[in-house]
């Protein structure tokens, strides 16, 4: 180890799954290792950040991927679905079967790198989220890159944001977002703030990707521990953020000034890579100010252990009863 990089040696050796979870749990994560002991995810390579054509081509094959694997979800659905445009933005509204509140509104933004998830995922999320909560939702399947770098997305999360203001009192909406879509939901509300517009009721962000320098000491040390993201992202952030300072608050609203943000629920896990960066974004709104709460769940990867299990039910729970605290 030399004097520039100054640490903790570790030795090569097995991180067990533990005991302290539900079988279902240690089961999911068995599912997403090798017989080798590597996590499938890290045999996937992303293209260089230059390589446009590569990522157009993972692009629709992980979409793809997500689009199949929503298909078994479809039959739980029941949320009918509309999808509009509002300004450079496509919106998915949803609208549940029996609506408990009217005037109130969620608006999801997915997860996927910045890059992956929208479509049939977006679309399906929304009619996730609109049976979860029984009110409307409006998911925005927003631009990504290569064809749409940042600030695409960004604009398209405001385009919808400023398009539910016009039909929802800002005090009756609550803004949520999964990985990625926490980075633009965190960023959604800064640029909001700043350009003058209210703020939502509440922030749900869900191992949000709000550092995307990964700085934070999980990268390190949650590096191949998390099954699902076992590896940096940093080929897809500088995709996304296309020669825009990866520090900058709207890249990274980790680095921004969240005064003013509504009450937040964030949510992590002891493997997930993410981990830092959630705790660091929890102690950012504390100092700020913010009414926010912090559930970190045992041995959890990120996103969850992919439903099914008794700590993604319990996570459900926990979600709806901060929303429904939202509402008037």
């Amino acid at each position: 180890m030399n004097d520039d990089e100054q640490g903790v040696v570790v030795d090569r050796r097995i991180v067990p799954f533990p005991t302290s979870i539900s079988a279902p749990a240690r089961a999911a994560l068995q599912r997403l290792v090798g017989d080798d002991g590597i996590p499938v995810h890290a045999l996937y390579a992303m293209p260089d950040p230059t390589d446009h054509d590569g990522w157009i081509r993972m692009k629709a094959a992980v979409d793809a991927q997500y689009a199949a694997s929503v298909e078994g979800l479809a039959g739980g659905l029941h949320a009918r679905v509309e999808t509009i445009r509002t300004g450079s933005a496509i919106v998915h509204v949803a609208t549940p079967d029996k609506i408990a509140r009217a005037d109130c509104a969620y608006i999801d933004l997915h997860g996927g790198a910045l890059v992956f998830g929208g479509g049939q995922a977006c679309r399906a999320g929304a009619q996730m989220q609109a049976d979860a909560h029984s009110v409307r939702c409006y998911a925005v399947d927003y631009r990504t890159p290569p064809e749409h770098p940042y600030p695409a997305a960004l604009d398209d999360c405001m385009a919808a944001y400023r398009h539910v203001l016009e039909r929802h009192a800002p005090g009756n909406i609550v803004v949520g977002g999964r990985s990625a879509g926490g980075n633009l939901a965190a960023a959604m509300l800064l640029r909001a703030r700043d350009e003058g517009l209210p703020l939502p009721a509440g922030l749900v962000l869900l191992s949000p990707q709000v550092d995307l320098t990964e700085t934070g000491d999980s990268f390190a040390t949650n590096r191949m521990i998390d099954v699902v993201l076992p590896g940096s992202l940093m080929a897809s952030n500088l995709l996304y953020a296309n020669g825009a300072d990866l520090a900058a608050p709207l890249v990274s609203p980790l680095f921004g000034d969240p005064t003013g943000f509504p009450a937040t629920f964030l949510q992590t896990g002891t493997r997930d890579l993410f981990l830092s960066s959630t705790v660091r974004m929890h102690r950012a709104l504390l100092r700020a100010g913010v009414a926010a709460e912090l559930h970190v769940f045992e041995a959890m990867p990120h996103g969850g252990f992919m439903g099914g299990t008794p700590e993604d039910r319990e996570l459900a729970d926990a979600i709806a009863r901060f929303v429904e605290a939202r509402w008037p």
